[in-house]
């Protein structure tokens, strides 16, 4: 399979002394460890939406792994951390294009299980995806659902964040969003289709919008 690539602008980031790339396809690359972090890929639920009735074009299938291309070839990362959901529910046509992917990437693959990753483990294990529960690296906890720990700094996904912006007028427009707060990161959801919860920030969060290919501290 071959995607064409988009120009996009990241933005960086420190937490912990660390440093990470915001990308606007809304993946996170831990610059130190060379760890891309991917959130709520959703794959398959395009497929599942085409079963039941919805208008939702063939094509839309690939764009998912478009995307996922676009963020590997962008960092190179050693490593691929997926912050659960990465398949939205039983197996389906779409599981054979993930097969063609994986077997694509040299980067190590490891899959930290959400509420929708209900597909057996063996058939992740037969493509040389580890699965976990959580991972915990130098001060940060990654999961899928968001957690506050004491002592950790938490990278999760799971509730596909967005910001609502206002303009002199009275109309608004809906982004998604990476939500950081003083212990916790929130990705967005990588997948498309996947929909959104505006979140209504506090003065000490800081919120990263994506717009038009650009990752926009608001």
């Amino acid at each position: 399979m071959h995607f064409p690539n988009f120009v996009c602008m990241t933005h960086t980031i420190q937490i912990l002394k660390q440093n990470f790339s915001l990308h606007p396809s809304g993946s996170l690359f831990w610059e130190e460890e060379s760890i891309l972090i991917i959130s709520d890929v959703h794959l398959g639920k395009v497929s599942h939406f085409r079963k039941y009735g919805a208008a939702v074009p063939q094509n839309a299938i690939h764009g998912n792994f478009g995307l996922l291309n676009e963020s590997v070839d962008f960092f190179t990362p050693k490593s691929i951390y997926f912050l659960g959901d990465l398949f939205h529910s039983h197996m389906n046509n779409e599981w054979k294009f993930f097969e063609q992917w994986v077997s694509s990437i040299k980067a190590e693959l490891i899959l930290i299980t959400g509420n929708h990753d209900i597909i057996s483990p063996l058939k992740y294990e037969e493509l040389g995806i580890r699965l976990e529960n959580e991972i915990i690296s130098k001060g940060l906890l990654l999961t899928h659902h968001p957690e506050e720990r004491l002592g950790y700094y938490n990278v999760c996904g799971h509730i596909h964040p967005a910001v609502k912006i206002r303009g002199n007028g009275k109309q608004s427009l809906r982004l998604p969003c990476f939500f950081k707060s003083k212990n916790q990161l929130i990705l967005p959801a990588f997948g498309k289709f996947t929909g959104a919860h505006t979140l209504k920030p506090k003065k000490q969060d800081e919120v990263f919008a994506i717009a038009d290919g650009t990752v926009i501290k608001i």
